[in-house]
């Protein structure tokens, strides 16, 4: 261990040292020099020399020990390199935590709750979901090196951000029940496990367009019918299924004008006209539909659409904002080539797919093994771990013996 300094200026207070040895050097002027008749025979010139003496050594000792108690403590003490403490046992929340230490024994561990601010296992488990893998890279990095970590979970834990946790430390990982019946995950099929793709079709894509929008059906039509086309078959052959075939020869598509009514099982619409939207259709977005909207039509008041399409330059082709439960997507321009000329262009289906589904989240939950951390994570600088409080008892007690060897001294001394 080493002792370090978090505010060195602080010891500029030594200079206060000074004070007790002025006070004690000053007594001597209490003296009073008393001539003898002796000394009138000798020379002037002989006079005895004054020699400095300091009184009461022990007084001066311990106010100069308390003077330096204080300097120190306004730097700040602290100290590197402290050795572990007690084992931590970090429980996560889905765990009974009445026989979690029948299952898992470690002799003078501290037992804490997998939570945000760690509490102690005697206290209430947490209800909300919690950030399991940024919890343990905090006390990775708070926790001195060489304390042991234990972490029991059960079997499915939640909690998870994407990426399995590295950390600096090997911590001991151990799986339990769960309370009440034990969560189970449904078990990919062997094709997902070996990387291959699920047929996957997109959403029906209905189309409804004003009559000075129907030249800019076209490209979407072309663009719903690739969709189908590229559709993936699950034995992951290239070709397409023969009805997605028959789809795109026969350009089943549902385009018509703004008369006609959209399917209630629609959920992605290409809306091609200006101004407000009707209350029908605001009402099927905002129970969970995705709405392309023309690049003239009139949003409700209070939403706002931010860039969510954009070119490689940057250029920005269409805005999105959310709507109740479903997703508007506003056009920058008219659809036709000489205004908006990426209708063109091959990759052109798929920016508008992606602009209309919203990006794949990450995994919330899995088994407890995908989320056992890794070896090798970064070493973060140690915590220091602060000395005031020993320090001020110190002050303390050095103060309250100044003052008795004070009264003391002012006791004994003779009137």
């Amino acid at each position: 261990m080493s002792l370090g300094l978090l505010l060195p200026i602080g010891l500029a207070a030594l200079a206060a040292l000074l004070a007790p040895l002025l006070l004690h050097l000053d007594r001597q002027s209490e003296s009073r020099p008393t001539d003898f008749a002796a000394l009138r025979w000798l020379s002037a010139r002989l006079r005895p020399r004054r020699q400095l003496r300091l009184e009461e050594l022990w007084l001066l000792l311990l106010r100069l020990l308390l003077v330096a108690s204080v300097a120190l403590l306004f730097a700040q003490p602290v100290l590197f390199g402290a050795q572990g403490g007690r084992p931590w046992v970090l429980v996560a929340p889905g765990v009974d935590a009445g026989s979690a230490p029948a299952q898992v024994s470690v002799p003078g561990a501290e037992w804490h709750w997998l939570a945000v601010g760690f509490p102690a296992i005697e206290s209430a488990p947490p209800a909300a979901p919690q950030p399991l893998a940024s919890l343990l890279r905090e006390i990775d990095a708070t926790l001195p090196v060489n304390t042991a970590v234990t972490v029991v979970v059960p079997e499915t834990v939640d909690g998870l951000d994407g990426e399995r946790p590295r950390l600096a430390r090997r911590v001991a990982w151990r799986q339990v029940s769960a309370v009440g019946s034990e969560a189970r995950l449904s078990v990919a099929s062997d094709a997902a496990l070996s990387g291959q793709k699920l047929a996957t079709r997109p959403p029906q894509f209905v189309i409804r367009y004003a009559a000075d929008r129907a030249a800019s059906v076209r490209y979407l039509r072309a663009a719903a019918i690739s969709w189908q086309v590229s559709a993936t078959p699950a034995d992951g052959a290239a070709q397409a299924s023969p009805v997605l075939l028959k789809d795109a020869e026969t350009g089943a598509v549902d385009a018509a004008p703004l008369t006609q009514p959209v399917p209630a099982d629609a959920r992605w619409l290409a809306w091609l006209a200006p101004g407000e939207l009707p209350p029908a259709i605001r009402a099927w977005i905002e129970n969970g539909g995705v709405a392309l909207l023309d690049e003239r039509a009139v949003l409700p008041a209070g939403v706002q659409p931010v860039g969510s399409w954009h070119e490689a330059d940057g250029e920005l082709l269409a805005s999105s904002a959310a709507m109740g439960k479903g997703r508007v997507v506003i056009l920058g321009r008219a659809l036709l080539p000489e205004t908006f000329p990426q209708l063109l262009a091959p990759e052109f289906p798929a920016g508008l797919r992606a602009a209309l589904e919203p990006a794949p989240s990450p995994p919330q939950r899995a088994f407890s093994q995908a989320l056992r951390p890794l070896p090798g994570g970064p070493q973060f600088p140690e915590v220091p771990r602060l000395v005031d409080s020993w320090l001020a008892l110190l002050a303390a007690a050095l103060f309250a013996i100044e003052r008795w060897f004070a009264s003391s001294a002012r006791r004994g001394r003779a009137p």
